[in-house]
């Protein structure tokens, strides 16, 4: 039986989360016997483009059986046309994309998303910030970019946000350094005034720590504790990053989003195996480390 061939185009290298997909995805492969190419686009929408095209346009014995991809901008349905159009399976992962539909409809290889319910994982951020500031306040609320991922989650967020609470929202870029810088320039312009937040809110564990590190970094002892004092949440939940941060009391608490990858590669698998078709859309359910009762608790 022939090896699959797969390609994982995922973000950014400097990202917990990022880097936690594509070591499901080499485990995932290794035990399924598939050649996987893992690619990172260092937050470049055309640099990822480049990457998958080169890809898709390789000699013919070259060329991957499907490409798994995490956009970093748009769905990218002209690449995904060009891949199905030459038999390439496209998977994407964590992106609405309304062009499969069609796509499906003409195309002989698996075509499909997998993703994480983000719009679920904002409401359990919306129900972790009134746990931990029940008499109300204001969140400095860290969202990455503009795209469906952090807007289904600051849009679930703002279902379960009670009415006492206050959003003031920044962007940054799923990393750390993004935050760390975010909140410096904000840390900056209040000089040595005690905090105006009672929440720092963020929508990954990366940027959470990143906005701790800033605070870590104040001049001013006092105000460093006073600030050192609010909570700062994430989400993402990686064993190894996510959930050790909230469990040395660095981060309060996360929301546990499972790594998507793995799960893509055995549809894939199971697909190619069995001739059946691959699921339009498949969501994968967030958690929230420690429970929301907990936090209430606190």
């Amino acid at each position: 039986m022939k090896k699959l061939k797969v390609v994982l185009a995922l973000i950014t290298q400097q990202n917990d989360y990022q880097r936690e997909q594509a070591s499901v995805a080499e485990a995932t492969a290794q035990r399924l016997g598939m050649d996987l190419q893992v690619l990172f686009a260092d937050n470049d929408a055309i640099v990822q483009t480049r990457q998958i095209l080169a890809a898709i346009h390789a000699e013919t014995a070259a060329r991957p059986d499907a490409v798994v991809v995490e956009p970093v901008g748009t769905g990218m349905l002209q690449v995904a046309t060009a891949a199905a159009n030459v038999g390439i399976g496209w998977v994407v992962l964590n992106r609405e994309a309304d062009y499969l539909v069609q796509l499906r409809g003409t195309a002989t290889v698996p075509i499909g998303s997998v993703d994480c319910d983000n719009v679920e994982v904002g409401r359990i951020q919306g129900r972790q910030f009134a746990a931990l500031l029940p008499s109300g306040g204001t969140v400095l609320y860290i969202e990455g970019p503009a795209t469906d991922v952090s807007k289904q989650r600051r849009a679930g967020m703002e279902e379960t946000l009670p009415a006492n609470l206050e959003i003031k929202a920044v962007r940054g870029k799923w990393t750390e350094e993004s935050a760390f810088q975010a909140v410096t320039s904000r840390l900056q312009l209040q000089a040595n005034q005690p905090p105006n937040v009672g929440i720092v809110g963020c929508q990954n564990d990366a940027m959470a720590m990143g906005a701790r590190k800033a605070v870590e970094s104040l001049a001013s002892a006092q105000q460093r504790e006073q600030w050192l004092k609010i909570p700062f949440t994430g989400v993402d939940g990686v064993s190894t990053s996510g959930l050790v941060w909230v469990q040395k009391h660095l981060l309060t608490a996360t929301v546990v989003t499972p790594a998507l990858t793995g799960l893509a590669l055995e549809m894939l698998a199971k697909a190619v195996a069995t001739g059946t078709k691959f699921p339009e859309r498949t969501l994968t359910k967030p958690t929230s480390y420690p429970p929301v009762e907990d936090l209430r608790r606190r």
